[in-house]
């Protein structure tokens, strides 16, 4: 059993943040907005809008039988305690990549509750050029992952790298 004091499970406050964001977020979502309704922050360019997804990133195997919550949701928990271990294991100085994965984190356990509870994810934030072009609605959870990848790929290739004798 690793020793917590010198791991960077202290983390898992960014976790819990991103988790009680995404889920307070998706609320709101669900109770002022109606299905596919658009509401301008930005003109042409940002809008929120309520959109259910019960398939992976991009509604990848959204139109599956119901089989791929639970394949999703195995993934998620899988993931989950693969980063929570590799938390525990990492430096506390390597606070980058502590951050990347407390993010990744939050964001699969965000998108896991709804998966479970709910049976599809709750998506509101869309991107968009004038009414030509969509980006997926996607939420805070999906946010936190993107982030917390691409600082883990910034820590891989530009972080800190470790002395050579």
């Amino acid at each position: 059993m690793p020793d917590v004091r010198k791991g960077s499970l202290i983390w898992l406050v960014l976790s819990v943040l991103v988790i009680v964001l995404d889920q307070l977020t998706k609320w709101v979502a669900v109770s002022e907005l109606q299905l596919y309704q658009q509401v301008p922050i930005i003109d042409d360019l940002f809008s929120f809008t309520l959109a259910y997804n019960t398939g992976a990133a991009f509604s990848f195997l959204a139109d599956a039988s119901g089989w791929q919550r639970w394949l999703f949701a195995v993934i998620a928990v899988v993931v989950s305690v693969v980063l929570c271990v590799w938390l525990a294991r990492l430096d506390r100085s390597k606070k980058l990549e502590a951050i990347a994965l407390a993010l990744i984190l939050g964001g699969a356990i965000g998108n896991l509750y709804d998966r479970v509870i709910h049976g599809k994810v709750t998506d509101f934030i869309l991107v968009h050029w004038q009414q030509s072009w969509f980006f997926p609605a996607f939420n805070i959870a999906d946010s936190a992952i993107t982030v917390g990848a691409a600082l883990l790929l910034f820590d891989m290739f530009f972080g800190r790298k470790p002395e050579q004798n």
